[in-house]
């Protein structure tokens, strides 16, 4: 009888176990927090943030920016406009380095619409899918370094801005190459500034000394490529040292010795 009611307990408890046991939810969650936490939405109004506004998000500092961006002064309106055209100037220096990767970004985002060389006939422009794009040596729009960026940072008619997708130095390096297009187009000289000339001559002068001690040397040689060197140790010996022209003018020397005047 005992047995029984053991055995009639045991069944008891495996199936109130079995019953309350299921893989998709839990019998009982110790710290529900960490399972089933409060979700807020972005920008949602919630009264526990009754210290920013009731919003959830952070709002940044007043008057701070992000990291590499400066605000722009000049409003996107034919007021702007005109004054960017008049003031603005390009910061950066005028270097070949510059107008390079002005001309590489050029390439990316310009030359589709306004061709290679500026000239308003790119590859949208000779399939007649864009019409009406002025080459840059227009004299009515008389462009200008203020109304170039202006233009990139706003976007005009058709054109959009590419605000995001350059940064304030590469539309500055573009803004050099369309001004240097410019001047082609005109039948200029584009502009390099004098400081970087300075630097272009000074690093042609140092590769130009250079090449005349290299030739100095090649001349200290003989034709066959030999340097007598003299030594008075008191026996009125000579040495006569063989130098491998190629060697010597690569940093390395071969000698041999022969002596003279032994007999």
């Amino acid at each position: 009888m005992r047995t029984l009611i053991n055995s009639l307990f045991a069944f008891a408890a495996v199936a109130l176990v079995t019953s309350c046991n299921s893989k998709k939810k839990p019998n009982y969650q110790y710290f529900p927090n960490m399972y089933e936490s409060v979700a807020y939405e972005a920008y949602s109004a919630h009264d526990i943030f009754s210290e920013n506004d009731n919003s959830e998000a952070l709002k940044p500092v007043d008057g701070t920016v992000h990291r590499g961006w400066l605000p722009y002064d000049y409003e996107n309106s034919p007021k702007g406009y005109a004054k960017a055209k008049a003031s603005l100037k390009n910061p950066i220096q005028y270097t070949k380095e510059n107008e390079a990767t002005g001309m590489q970004l050029y390439t990316i985002y310009c030359a589709i619409c306004h061709g290679d060389k500026g000239n308003g006939k790119g590859t949208l422009v000779k399939r007649e899918k864009i019409l009406g794009v002025p080459s840059y040596d227009d004299v009515g729009r008389a462009i200008t370094e203020g109304s170039i960026y202006h233009v990139m940072y706003w976007g005009i008619n058709s054109m959009g801005s590419y605000a995001s997708q350059t940064s304030i130095e590469e539309r500055w390096q573009i803004v050099q190459y369309v001004q240097s297009l410019k001047a082609k187009l005109e039948g200029k000289t584009p502009r390099i500034d004098k400081a970087a000339l300075v630097a272009i001559n000074n690093e042609e002068a140092i590769l130009g000394q250079q090449n005349v001690i290299r030739l100095s040397d090649e001349a200290d040689l003989d034709h066959d490529g030999t340097m007598e060197t003299h030594n008075d140790d008191g026996d009125g010996e000579k040495e006569k040292v063989s130098h491998s022209k190629k060697d010597l003018l690569g940093g390395k020397s071969h000698h041999s010795h022969k002596e003279a005047g032994k007999k």
